[in-house]
C-alpha cells in the first residue's frame, strides 16, 4: 500500500504508519475514527420547536379576532357531524381509542427488540412532559384566558360539562411517536398517523373536541417532543469505525483496519458550497489478505443535508428528471448499486461494487474494490492534457452509449490514476433511461468543468474529437449557470469577479495615463474648457471599459463550437420553470394581497368611506395618478439616451406594488436601475441615471422643505425671520456634520461613498447639462411631482372638510416623506401616517378630520395603486423588462 498513489479518500501512508501493519504488532484492529458524542443537540430541533410555539400563537390569535371564524367552523363541524351514523362514529372511537395506544407499544417493542432502547426512553420522557404541559395548558384556558380563546377550544360535552382544551391522550402518543423517530420510518408513520387521525375524527364529531383544539393539540406534542429531543440530545446514530469492521465480517470479508477519509476543511467546504451537502463517508479498508476496499457509509443524518437545495432544484427546473429530495436509506443504497452495475456494464471505468449491508437501523455500507487516484480538482493545472481530457469524454461517450446521465461531472466526481486513466465516482445521483435534456447537461458540465481549468479552447476541442461536433453543438442551449452543479456556478461568479476587477481597474490605469499626459487644468480655466475636459475624460474611461472587456467562460465555449459548427442553435433552453425573482414576487404579491385586504377592511379606512367627500376624493385620485406620470418624466431627464415615455410610467407604476415590500429608499431605486439596464443602457450608465436623479431629487427636497419651511414660519409675522423648526433643523444638521468629521471611520466611509457617487453620477450629471431639455424635463418631473402630492394632500383635507395654506401642507408632506425615506419598513408603514397626521394637527386641524385626510392620502397614494402596480410589473417582467 505504500507504494501506492494517494486515493480520493485517503491519503498514502507511510509503511511504519500504516494501520494493517499498526494492528499486527497490537494485536487488535486499529481504527482511524474521530470519537462521535453519544447524543448530539442539533439546531433543526430547536428551529422546529420555536415553530410550534409560533404555530399555537397563531392559533390563539385567531381564537382571539377571528370569534366569527372560529363559531362558523364548529358550525360547520356540527352540521357535518349531524349527517354521520352513530354507529360508525361509535365503532371507529373505540378502534382508534384502542389502537392508538397499541401502535405505540408495538413500536416500543421493535426497538427494544432492535436495542434501540434510548429512543423509547426519549419517546417516554417527551410523552410526560407533554402531558404536564397539557394539564397545565388546559387549567391556563380555564382559569386565565379570554372567555373567545375559551370558546374556541372548549365546548358544551354530550355528558354535561366543558370539553378539555387540549385532548387528553393525544399530546402525549404525538409526542413519544415524534420523539423515538416513528415519523422517520414510512410503515410505522402511515400506521401511527392514521391511528391518530382516525381517533381526532371520531372524537370532533362526537362533539368531544373542537378543531381548534385538535390543533393545539398537535402543535403542543409536536414542539414538546422536539425541545425534549433539544434538551437531552438526540443519539448519535451515526455509525463507528468499530461497527464498520463488524459489519464487514457480518458479509465475509476479514477487514484488519479502517482509515477515515480526509474530509475538506471548513473553509473549503464554504468555497465549495457543494461537498458540504456530501450525505456520505468514505473509509480506505486493508484487509488481513488481499486488496483494500472503499467502503462508502450512508447515515440518516448526512443524508438530509442538502435537502432543501435539493427541493429548490427539483421546483425550479422543468424537464429534468429528480430523484426524491429525501429517500429512504434502502432507496439511496439501491439506487447507487444500480448505477454502479450500469455504469459498469455500459463500459465506463466505474468502481465495481462488491458488497452492500445495514449498519444498524439507521446507516447502509456499499463496498467497492479500491481505486487508488487523486480527484481532478486537486491536480494542478499543468497535468489536465489533452489525453487525459479525451480520456474523461470517452467515460462520458461510454455512458450516453447507454442513456445513462451522471448528472455532476465536476473536478470531484473524475478520478485519475497514476497511468492516467479516468474513473467516475459520485454515481449516486445519476438517472438510468436518461432523457435528452440530461444527458446534455452532463455534456455542458463537463465542458464547463475542463473550461475552468483548461481554458475554452483546449475543452471545446477535446469534447469535439471525442463526441464529435454535432454532439457537441446540441450541448450549448444548456451551456448556461441554471443547468450547471453548485460548485461549477460558484467558480464561475469567482472568474466574474476578477474579470470586473481587472475591467475596473483598466479603467482607473487610463484616467490616471490620461491625466498625466493632459496635465492639471489652469486655475482661472473657464467653465467651456471644464465641461470639455470632463467629457474628454469621460471618453477615455468609455473606451478604456470597452478595450478592456472580456467574455465569460461560457461565451467563449460557445464561440469555440460555432467554429467547428457554424449553424448550431445557441439560444438557452427554458429549462428554468420559476426563478428565483419569480417566486419572490409571488411572496410579495400574497404578502400585498393581504395587507392590502387588512386595511381595506380596517375600521378607519371603511370611516374613510363614509365620512369623505366623494368629489374631492376623485381629485386625490386624479392628482395620485399624475405623480407617475411626473416620476416618469424626472427619470427620463437624467437618461440621455432614448428610453420608452409610456413604458417607463408603466415602470413607475410597478413601483408602487415594490415599496410594498421594499423600504421606501431601497426598492423604487433597485426597479429603476434594473428596468433603464433592461432597456439597453449599460449597468453604470443606469445606476448613474438613477443616482443623478436621486441626488436632485435629494438636492430639490431639502431646498424645497427649507424654502416652504420659512415661508410658513413668516407666514404671520411682519418681518422676515425664519421659524423654530428651520433653525432647528439647521443646528441638527450641523451637529451632525460634526460628529461625522470627527470620527475617523464615518469621516472615511462617508468619503468612499461620496467619492464613488462622483465617479459615475457626476459624470452622467454633465451629460444631462449638455442638453438643457433633458435637464429640464428631470427638474420639471420633480416639481410636478411634489406639487401633485402636495395637491392630494390638500384634496384630502378638503374632503373632510379642512383647508390650510399650501406652503404648511408643503412642510408636512415634505417632512413625512423624508421620514418615510428613512425608516426601514415597506413604504414608510406607520411612520410617514404619524408624521402626517401629527404634521397636521400640529397646525391646528383637528385630530379626527388629520388622521381621516392622512389616510385618505394614503390610500390613494400607496394602498389602492398596489393593484395595477402588480398587473404593470407582472407585465413588464413578462415582456422581459424588468
Amino acid at each position: 500500500m505504500a507504494g501506492e498513489p494517494a486515493s480520493a479518500s485517503a491519503p498514502a501512508l507511510a509503511p511504519a504508519d500504516h494501520p494493517a501493519e499498526l494492528a499486527h504488532r497490537s494485536g487488535r484492529l486499529a481504527v482511524d475514527e474521530p470519537i462521535l458524542a453519544a447524543r448530539v443537540h442539533r439546531p433543526a430541533d430547536l428551529l422546529r420547536v420555536l415553530l410550534g410555539l409560533a404555530g399555537i400563537g397563531i392559533v390563539l390569535a385567531l381564537a382571539t379576532f377571528a370569534i366569527g371564524t372560529t363559531e362558523g367552523i364548529e358550525q360547520d363541524v356540527d352540521k357535518g357531524a349531524g349527517q354521520a351514523p352513530s354507529l360508525l362514529i361509535s365503532f371507529a372511537g373505540f378502534a382508534s381509542s384502542v389502537a392508538v395506544l397499541v401502535v405505540p407499544v408495538a413500536f416500543a417493542i421493535q426497538r427494544l427488540v432492535k436495542r434501540d432502547g434510548l429512543r423509547i426512553a426519549d419517546g417516554v420522557l417527551a410523552a410526560v412532559l407533554a402531558h404536564g404541559v397539557s394539564l397545565s395548558f388546559s387549567l391556563w384556558v380555564a382559569r386565565m384566558s379570554p372567555e373567545s380563546v375559551q370558546n374556541a377550544l372548549t365546548r358544551d360535552a354530550p355528558g354535561g360539562g366543558l370539553t378539555e382544551p387540549v385532548h387528553g391522550y393525544l399530546a402525549p402518543v404525538i409526542a413519544y411517536a415524534t420523539a423515538v423517530g416513528m415519523t422517520h420510518r414510512p410503515r410505522w408513520r402511515l400506521a401511527m398517523w392514521s391511528v391518530l387521525l382516525l381517533d381526532a375524527l371520531a372524537v370532533l364529531v362526537a362533539g368531544y373536541t373542537t378543531p381548534f383544539s385538535i390543533v393545539v393539540t398537535v402543535l403542543i406534542g409536536w414542539t414538546i417532543a422536539y425541545g425534549t429531543l433539544y434538551a437531552v440530545g438526540s443519539p448519535n446514530v451515526r455509525p463507528t469505525g468499530q461497527q464498520l469492521l463488524a459489519g464487514l465480517r457480518r458479509v465475509g470479508f476479514r477487514p484488519a483496519s479502517a482509515l477515515r477519509a480526509e474530509e475538506p476543511d471548513e473553509a473549503e467546504r464554504q468555497a465549495r458550497n457543494e461537498r458540504a451537502a456530501e450525505p456520505t463517508r468514505r473509509y480506505l479498508v486493508t484487509l488481513e489478505s488481499g486488496p483494500p476496499l472503499d467502503v462508502t457509509v450512508v447515515d440518516r443524518a448526512q443524508q438530509a443535508r442538502g435537502f432543501f437545495y435539493r427541493a429548490w432544484r427539483r421546483l425550479a427546473l422543468r424537464g429534468v428528471a429528480h430523484r426524491r429530495s429525501l429517500p429512504s436509506l434502502r432507496q439511496a443504497l439501491e439506487q447507487e448499486a444500480l448505477l454502479a452495475y450500469a455504469a459498469i456494464a455500459a463500459g465506463a471505468n466505474a468502481p465495481k461494487l462488491i458488497a452492500t449491508s445495514e449498519l444498524g437501523p439507521d446507516a447502509v455500507m456499499l463496498v467497492y474494490e479500491h481505486t487508488g487516484g487523486r480527484r481532478l480538482d486537486t491536480l494542478p493545472d499543468d497535468e489536465i492534457t489533452d489525453e487525459l481530457m479525451e480520456a474523461a469524454w470517452g467515460q462520458v461517450a461510454a455512458l450516453q452509449s447507454r442513456r445513462i446521465a451522471h448528472r455532476r461531472l465536476d473536478g470531484s466526481s473524475l478520478l485519475v490514476d497514476r497511468a492516467g486513466t479516468v474513473f467516475l465516482t459520485d454515481l449516486r445521483g445519476g438517472e438510468i433511461a436518461a432523457g435528452d435534456l440530461s444527458l446534455r447537461m452532463d455534456v455542458a458540465q463537463l465542458l464547463t468543468t475542463f473550461g475552468l481549468r483548461a481554458g475554452a479552447e483546449r475543452a471545446a476541442a477535446a469534447a469535439v474529437s471525442v463526441l464529435g461536433p454535432d454532439t457537441v453543438a446540441d450541448s450549448l442551449p444548456l451551456l448556461q449557470p441554471i443547468a450547471l452543479s453548485r460548485h461549477t456556478r460558484a467558480a464561475l461568479r469567482q472568474l466574474a469577479r476578477e474579470r470586473a476587477q481587472r475591467e475596473r481597474q483598466a479603467v482607473l490605469d487610463a484616467t490616471d495615463a490620461y491625466r498625466e499626459a493632459r496635465g492639471s487644468l489652469p486655475e482661472n480655466a473657464d467653465r467651456r474648457t471644464m465641461k470639455a475636459a470632463k467629457q474628454a475624460e469621460k471618453q477615455v474611461m468609455e473606451v478604456a471599459l470597452e478595450n478592456a472587456r472580456e467574455p465569460d467562460l461560457l461565451s467563449l465555449i460557445r464561440r469555440q463550437v460555432l467554429l467547428i459548427r457554424p449553424q448550431a442553435a445557441i439560444e438557452p433552453a427554458r429549462i428554468e420553470r420559476i426563478k428565483p425573482r419569480t417566486l419572490l414576487s409571488l411572496v410579495a404579491a400574497a404578502f400585498a394581497a393581504y395587507i392590502l385586504t387588512s386595511q381595506l377592511i380596517n375600521p378607519e379606512f371603511q370611516r374613510v368611506w363614509d365620512d369623505a367627500n366623494w368629489g374631492w376624493v376623485l381629485i386625490a385620485a386624479g392628482f395620485s395618478a399624475l405623480t407617475y406620470f411626473a416620476a416618469a418624466l424626472s427619470l427620463l431627464g437624467f437618461v440621455p439616451e432614448k428610453v420608452s415615455y409610456p413604458r417607463t410610467v408603466l415602470a413607475q407604476l410597478a413601483g408602487s406594488f415594490v415599496k410594498l415590500v421594499a423600504p421606501a429608499a431601497i426598492g423604487g431605486v433597485a426597479l429603476n436601475a434594473r428596468y433603464l439596464q433592461r432597456q439597453g443602457l449599460r449597468p453604470g450608465h443606469a445606476v448613474a441615471s438613477v443616482g443623478a436623479s436621486q441626488l436632485f431629487g435629494l438636492g430639490s427636497h431639502i431646498i424645497l422643505l427649507l424654502s416652504f419651511g420659512y415661508l410658513t414660519g413668516t407666514e404671520h409675522t411682519p418681518t422676515l425671520s425664519p421659524s423654530r423648526t428651520v433653525i432647528a433643523g439647521l443646528l441638527t444638521v450641523a451637529v451632525g456634520v460634526l460628529i461625522v468629521t470627527a470620527v475617523p471611520s464615518l469621516r472615511k466611509a462617508i468619503s468612499e461613498r461620496v467619492r464613488t457617487l462622483f465617479a459615475g453620477v457626476v459624470p452622467r450629471m454633465l451629460d444631462v447639462v449638455q442638453e438643457p431639455r433633458k435637464l429640464l424635463s428631470g427638474i420639471g418631473g420633480m416639481l410636478l411631482m411634489t406639487l401633485a402630492f402636495v395637491m392630494c394632500l390638500d384634496a384630502s383635507l378638503r374632503a373632510f372638510g379642512e383647508e390650510m395654506n399650501y406652503a404648511t401642507i408643503a412642510v408636512v408632506f415634505l417632512a413625512g416623506n423624508a421620514l418615510g425615506s428613512a425608516v426601514p419598513t415597506p413604504g414608510g408603514i406607520g411612520a410617514i401616517e404619524l408624521t402626517l397626521s401629527t404634521g397636521l394637527s400640529a397646525f391646528g386641524v383637528p385630530s379626527s378630520a388629520a388622521l381621516g385626510a392622512v389616510l385618505l392620502f394614503r390610500l390613494m397614494t400607496f394602498w389602492l395603486p398596489v393593484l395595477p402596480g402588480w398587473l404593470a410589473f407582472t407585465h413588464l417582467t413578462r415582456k422581459e423588462q424588468l
